[in-house]
Formats: structure tokens, sequence, C-alpha cells
């Protein structure tokens, strides 16, 4: 290790300027100093443009004493986020998260400045991008300028996440714990209901796409009695590392990457971390190769595992905003969905609680005014609650409605079946059903 090479993260971003691209590693490679590092400047800065996935870590984006300095203009919206997104000082961008790398390779988000984390340069000279090569790839590949927070905590992951030392212009020596997030303490009798329904819909040999989340990872621990399952998912967390060191997810069947399990990106706590690390089962790879439909499909049975913020009638999802309040993105959801509906044997399913958490249905007539339709009425199969799982390929816009009253809450079927005479001026429920 050449510590020669390292400087301070406030020299390193004196090379931002007023009205800069600088594009932010996300999840779990947040890199929190260089980022602070940048915003203690916004007194000498104007109009620099922020694009980034999800970020995690204690950064304030909406602090009134950056408005003018920062503009966030954000290609999946989180926590970290959603306030500066939905304001003056904010935007976000539609798009699939497959295709975020072609706004930088063809220009149309250039990139001046990627901030990124990286794994300590190995013996040959190559750090890895280590938690979240998604997006990053391409931008690292396309900067003008790259700065890297190198931190020893990072795991050195196996894809193609790879960077020569050469190719990054500053180093930031950073030691610094990663952010955790354990999904398995956010459970409850909605979640293990849903979890039990999706997990049966999962046969031996399947390939699993799996989000983030309490319910993604309740289906997880459901597949215990289950074989040969594969893995070729856009993020994971801790859920799949037990069913990996069993042997149940062996990604035997897979066509493409056999044996090995295949992310984008990752977020959950040391273990995985740790499992990760120099751990050549497990492929972390670019957004342009994970989300890609074409490569999607070609794995036997894919089932891809997704949620919604609400779903209609007619089966349209809306899982990025409420209403006009933009809430996460559209990120990955249609690539899979799209992509599990043509595999050999794949199951799309959208899994999602009945109700809010203020008891409010999350199945609905019509979606709220202004909602984003993620995944539309013509890609929607499976639709999963705690009530119970309909498939809607293939079912009438009828059938569609009277199906999903079938599994809303009960306190509000009555009202949900008001809405369906109001609209289709039938009564019978019989009528319509499977």
């Amino acid at each position: 290790m050449h510590t020669e090479k390292f400087i301070a993260a406030e020299e390193a971003l004196k090379v931002v300027k007023s009205g800069d691209r600088v594009f932010i590693h996300g999840s779990a490679a947040t890199p929190v100093v260089l980022v602070k590092a940048l915003q203690n400047r916004h007194r000498e800065l104007r109009d620099v443009e922020l694009v980034s996935i999800t970020l995690m870590g204690d950064l304030d984006f909406d602090n009134p004493a950056y408005k003018s300095s920062f503009f966030c203009n954000s290609l999946f919206v989180s926590a970290t986020t959603r306030a500066i997104a939905n304001s003056a000082d904010g935007d976000y961008v539609p798009v699939f998260l497959s295709e975020i790398p072609k706004l930088f390779k063809t220009g149309i988000l250039p990139i001046d400045v990627a901030l990124i984390q990286v794994s300590p340069p190995d013996s040959h000279g190559y750090c890895s991008l280590g938690t979240s090569v998604d997006i990053a790839r391409a931008a690292v590949d396309t900067a003008k300028h790259v700065i890297a927070q190198v931190n020893p905590k990072m795991p050195r992951t196996h894809g193609n996440g790879f960077i020569h030392v050469n190719s990054i212009h500053s180093l930031v020596w950073q030691e610094s714990e990663l952010p955790e997030t354990d999904y398995s303490l956010k459970t409850n009798a909605v979640v293990e209901k849903i979890g039990g329904h999706v997990a049966s819909l999962i046969d031996d040999g399947a390939t699993l796409q799996v989000g983030i989340g309490s319910i993604p990872d309740q289906v997880l621990r459901n597949l215990n009695n289950h074989k040969n399952l594969g893995l070729h998912t856009e993020m994971l967390s801790d859920g799949v590392v037990p069913l990996i060191e069993k042997g149940i997810i062996n990604n035997s069947r897979k066509k493409l990457n056999t044996g090995r399990s295949v992310t984008g990106f990752m977020v959950g706590t040391r273990r995985l971390y740790d499992f990760v690390n120099d751990n050549a089962s497990i492929r972390v790879m670019e957004m342009t190769y994970v989300n890609d439909t074409s490569i999607i499909r070609q794995n036997p049975a894919v089932v891809a595992i997704n949620s919604a913020l609400e779903i209609d009638y007619t089966g349209q999802v809306c899982a990025d905003s409420i209403g006009t309040y933009q809430y996460s993105g559209i990120g990955g959801q249609m690539d899979f969905i799209r992509g599990a509906s043509l595999s050999e044997g794949g199951k799309p399913i959208i899994a999602l609680p009945s109700t809010t958490s203020k008891g409010l249905s999350r199945i609905v007539p019509f979606l709220k005014e202004g909602a984003g339709v993620v995944t539309t009425r013509g890609h929607v199969h499976w639709v999963v609650t705690e009530y119970g799982m309909v498939d809607l390929f293939g079912k009438n816009l009828k059938q569609r409605a009277q199906a999903l009253i079938n599994i809303a809450h009960p306190d509000h079927r009555e009202a949900l079946e008001k809405a369906f005479h109001a609209r289709f001026k039938v009564h019978s429920r019989a009528a319509f059903v499977g």
C-alpha cells in the first residue's frame, strides 16, 4: 500500500466546480466522507447537479444552506433524498434501472466527477466497487474525474466491478463501517402470511429475483425445504446467505452463470458483507447485464418478487409514488416482471400488504391522481396479499377487479364491491371469478 498516494477528502473535492454533474455511488457503498466534503464547499459552489440511485448514511441533502449550491437529480428516490427530490432543489428521472448506464454512456447525462467507495487495491492494483456495481460501473467508465473513498471494510467482490488504481484520479483513505440493515427484525404476522403465500409459488429449480425488504426476507426464510434454486437478482440481503450455505441456492439449474449467484448490489449486515468478500460464487455485475430482459429470460422458472404501493382494479401497479409525491422510482421492477414472464415456467409476482400503515386499502378502484404506473396491466401476473394470491394473466377487467377484491382486506371489500358495481354496472361476484 503506497500511503503517499492518498490525500484528504477536502483536497480531492477541490476538483468539483460550479455547474458540474457529480455521480454518487449508492446503497451500502455511499461515500459519505466524500459527499460531506463536497457539501462543505456549498458557499463557493453553484448549480452542482448530483445524480444517484439509492443513497445511505448520515447525509442532509435538504439542508437549506445548500440551496442554489446543489440540485439533486435522482435516478431513484430513497429516504435520504426523498425530501429534496420533491422540492424545488431536486427532481426525479423516470428510467428503468437497466437503462441508466445508457444515460452516462451516450452523453445524455455526462458525468464530470464520480464519487465512489472501493476496497483497497489488491497486489495487482485492482480495487473493487464492492457492494454496488449496478450503475457505478458506467459512471466510472465515463466520468472525466474519479474520486475514490478507499475503505478496508468494503468487501472485494467478484464480477465486473474491478477498477485499476491507475484509473482513479484521487484516493481518499477512510476506514469506516458500511451502513447496515437487518430486515429479519421487521417481520410481523402480515409479512409472514405473504411470505408463505409467495414461497408456495416457488418450485424446486426456480431462479429467484428477490428484492430488499421484510417480505422478500420472509420468503427466503420459507424456502428451507426447497432444492436447486438459482439466484439472479437486482439486489440481495442477508436472507440469501443461509440458503447458499445449505446448498438450497446452488445455481445448478441456471443456463447462465451456472453455479454462481448474480446480483447488481446488496444491502444488509456485516454478515452479508463478510460472506461476499472474495467469494467467487457471487458475481456483482452492472445493471445493463443483471437487469437485461434477454438475459433474465434465459434462466429457468424465474420467480420475480416485487412490491407495490397500490394496485387498481385493472392491475395497474403503482410502486414509485403516492399521488404526485415521488416516493421511490421505477428501478428494476419492470425489467424483472417482463423477464420472468418470458422465462419458461416463470412467475412474476407483486406482493403487498392489503392495507397501508394507516389502514387504507392498497387495492383501489383507481390509482391516486398523479400516481405513476410502474408495471402496466398488460405485464402484471400474480398479485399476493396476506389474504391470498391471484393470477391476473388472461383475465378480463371484471375478472381482475373481482379477483383483487377477493384478496383485499375484509374491512374494505364492501366499499370495493360498491365501486365495482359503479364502474362495471354488475353485482354478481360469482359470474366473474376464475
